[in-house]
Formats: C-alpha cells, sequence, structure tokens
C-alpha cells in the first residue's frame, strides 16, 4: 500500500509531495495513517530521564512546524523531533530546494530553516494533544548575524522549554549561512554556557527538566569533534545527536542531480554518519547520550547505529523512501 502511495507521490515535485503530505496528516491524521499502521512496538526504554516508547524516533526536519502529531503518534514512532524553528518565522531559500535521487535512495535540501516561527510551533504543540516524548530543535534566523546567534538561541530555548520534552540546538544545517561555524570550540563553548544558564534558570521557573542537545554535522575533523566533545561535556549539554546532512557526495558519481548544493541524506549518509557517532562513543564515553541518525533504511542500518555507539535512532529520508515498516521493522531490531 506504501509503495502505491509513494509511487504517486513520486510523479510531484519533492517539496509539493511533501507539502501534500503533510496537510492530509494535519488534517486528516487517523484516516490518512489507517492504510499504513503496522503494530506498534511497545518497548521502553529511559534516557535522560525520558521514557521512550521505543528507540526509533522521527528526524526534525519533516514536520518542521509539529503539525502533524497526532499522525506520527499513530504510525509508531517512539518519539518525534520538529523543526527547524527560528525565533521568527522565514520562508527559507529559493525553490526549487528539495532533490529526490530515487536511484540512492537519497535526498538532497537546501531549504533553510523555512518555518513558522516559534511562537507557531508552540501554540501547535499546545493544540495537538500529543503525550510522547517531543524535541523540538531550534536555530537562528538566517539574518541573524552569526556574532549574535546566542540571542536567537536562548530566545527560542525560553519559548519551547515548557513544551518540549528535550530541545535540539542544531549548529550543524549546511543551508544557514556560516551556521556550522558555531561548531569551532570558542564559540561553541560560549554559547552552549549560555543556554546551560538558560536552561538551569528555566528549570527554576517551570519546575521540569528540558534536556539539551546539540546536532553536529558528519562533516568534521578528529580535532573538531574531539572540541564538540569537550565542550558538551564540560558545559553541562545532556547529548549529542550524530548528525546532520553531508555537503559531502559520497556514492554519487555521474549522479547529475549531485551539483546540486545543499545537504546529503539517506542511504548514501550512513557510513560517513555511522564513523562520526563511533569516534563520538570513544570520546564522549558509555554513559553520555548519543542519539544516531543519518541513512538507516533497514533493521540492519539501525543495528549498526547501535553498534556504533547511539542510544536511539532517528530516520528521515528512509522513512520517505520505505514509509511506516521501517519505523516497526527498526524498533522490533533494537528492542
Amino acid at each position: 500500500m506504501y509503495r502505491i502511495a509513494r509511487d504517486l507521490l513520486f510523479q510531484l515535485d519533492a517539496e509539493r509531495a511533501h507539502a501534500l503530505t503533510l496537510e492530509i496528516f494535519r488534517h486528516l491524521p487517523d484516516l490518512a495513517t489507517a492504510p499504513f499502521r503496522c503494530a506498534t512496538v511497545e518497548a521502553p526504554v529511559t534516557l535522560m530521564g525520558l521514557c521512550f516508547r521505543n528507540r526509533v524516533g522521527l528526524a526534525a526536519g519533516l514536520d518542521k512546524n509539529g503539525e502533524c502529531l497526532r499522525a506520527w503518534e499513530r504510525l509508531g514512532f517512539g518519539f518525534v523531533e520538529i523543526g527547524t524553528v527560528t525565533p521568527r518565522p522565514q520562508p527559507g531559500n529559493p525553490r526549487p530546494r528539495l532533490f529526490r535521487l530515487p536511484q540512492h535512495q537519497a535526498l538532497i535540501n537546501r531549504l533553510g530553516f523555512n518555518n513558522k516561527g516559534v511562537d507557531y510551533v508552540v501554540r501547535a504543540v499546545a493544540d495537538s494533544g500529543y503525550r510522547g516524548v517531543l524535541g523540538i530543535n531550534i536555530g537562528k534566523n538566517f539574518d541573524t548575524p552569526i556574532e549574535r546567534a546566542e540571542e536567537d538561541y536562548a530566545h527560542a530555548l525560553r519559548k519551547v522549554y515548557a513544551a518540549a520534552s528535550y530541545v535540539t540546538v542544531n549548529i550543524s544545517s549546511p543551508n544557514t549561512r556560516n551556521l556550522r561555524d558555531l561548531q569551532e570550540e570558542s564559540r561553541l563553548r560560549a554559547l552552549l554556557m549560555r543556554l546551560s544558564a538558560e536552561g538551569r534558570a528555566l528549570a527554576q521557573r517551570h519546575g521540569k527538566q528540558t534536556p539539551i542537545l546539540v546536532k553536529i554535522a558528519p562533516d568534521v575533523s578528529d580535532a573538531a569533534l574531539e572540541g564538540i566533545a569537550t565542550a558538551a561535556r564540560e558545559c553541562g549539554v545532556d547529548g549529542l545527536i550524530a548528525t546532520n546532512t553531508t555537503v559531502l557526495r559520497p556514492g554519487l558519481d555521474g549522479e547529475p542531480l549531485a551539483s546540486e548544493p545543499g545537504g546529503l541524506s539517506g542511504a548514501p549518509l550512513r557510513i560517513l554518519a555511522d564513523d562520526v557517532l563511533r569516534r563520538l562513543r570513544q570520546r564522549v564515553g558509555r554513559d553520555y547520550p548519543l542519539i544516531g541518525v543519518g541513512g538507516i533504511l533497514s533493521a540492519a542500518d539501525a543495528r549498526a547505529k547501535r553498534d556504533a555507539g547511539a542510544d536511539l535512532v532517528q530516520i528521515y529520508s528512509g522513512f520517505i523512501y520505505r514509509g511506516p515498516a521501517l519505523i516497526a521493522e527498526c524498533a522490533r531490531a533494537l528492542a
């Protein structure tokens, strides 16, 4: 059934198909998901003080505005991450900006944090009635100078703190100019110290502890990875997500779309993302929470992420190509 739906959607432009699917899931979540539901895998796991339904989550980027939470819950995700959301609404980069590479089970995107803004997202979450583990991924507006990025992240953190189960600080998208400069250790330390202080104040105000995680890029040197791992632990960050999309083009020789600027996700990213995850685990130790994302299209891919050091995994491109069956398949493999 999903293959039929996918083939029809693949007749449309990638972003139009994405928007159409989200609109249907938003307005008709029960009806729209009924043909594709699999038996939900209940394999609870506790991490960062949160109880996850199973180890398989929806990665940020698919539901940027948190409009389809009922649908994701019905499809069996163990947790959901929405966003990236910025303080102010923004349209993102010019179209076309999303490309399918079916032969490679991959996507290239240069969306550029298109979203309706943090206030809209917080209202959408409140109206959804969703009760599962919810991550909210935050970023800076495209026109905020990198020197003032801390203000955007702090503002977004204050807005989403009460609504989120955890908050992800996105400093690794390749589609916002200079954003990855925030992964440089001195800048990263300054940002994380600011957000950790904000988090402590917010915990007192709201009477709840909301973990803060950082999502990193796969295109990092050993030295940069060492700096990220050290800064995260020393600044009190609760966990790391590895990885975002890559600006490299592994395995895409001869692919006409390989020259399109943007971040590559899907199957070609898996080996690179797994390697970063493995190196990260070596640096942060056995007890530090890590979420693995990038290139999961089968149960074997999910197990490889776990073997590389992931406590939890997230899917996005694999969900586009494989559909809801992938959720239960991976959750059973990791139970």
